[in-house]
């Protein structure tokens, strides 16, 4: 099972980006698909995630409004549309996916079995 992530890049406030997460390995079509992000020094935070077929979405207070989740179950890929980006948004983003995580365990870290290898996204002010 693999998660690769893409998509990242250098962008101004302001700005959009669209990343991917292309999975392979298995179907994911069952899975809850997430993303993630970590600042320099900083925890690793919940951003978005799209529950089983991509019926429900859950977003973090900070990106709510801005950013949206979506995903193409033909392709097995996930993407976080992302527009609006202010500096603060600048961290290096991860996908993630679980086939078992239950909703109230979706926004903590160490509860997504797979991940993929992170994507750098420099919001310049």
């Amino acid at each position: 099972v693999q998660l690769q992530a893409s998509g990242g890049g250098l962008v101004q406030a302001g700005g959009s980006l669209r990343l991917s997460c292309a999975a392979s390995g298995r179907s994911f079509s069952n899975a809850v698909m997430s993303w993630f992000r970590q600042a320099p020094e900083k925890e690793r935070e919940f951003v978005a995630a799209s529950r089983r077929n991509g019926a429900n979405t859950n977003y973090a207070d900070s990106v709510k409004g801005r950013f949206t989740i979506s995903r193409d179950k033909a392709k097995s890929t996930v993407y976080l549309q992302m527009n609006s980006l202010k500096p603060e948004d600048t961290a290096v983003y991860y996908c993630a996916a679980d086939f078992n995580i239950i909703q109230s365990s979706i926004r903590t870290p160490r509860m997504h079995d797979y991940w993929g290898q992170g994507t750098l996204v420099t919001v310049s002010s």
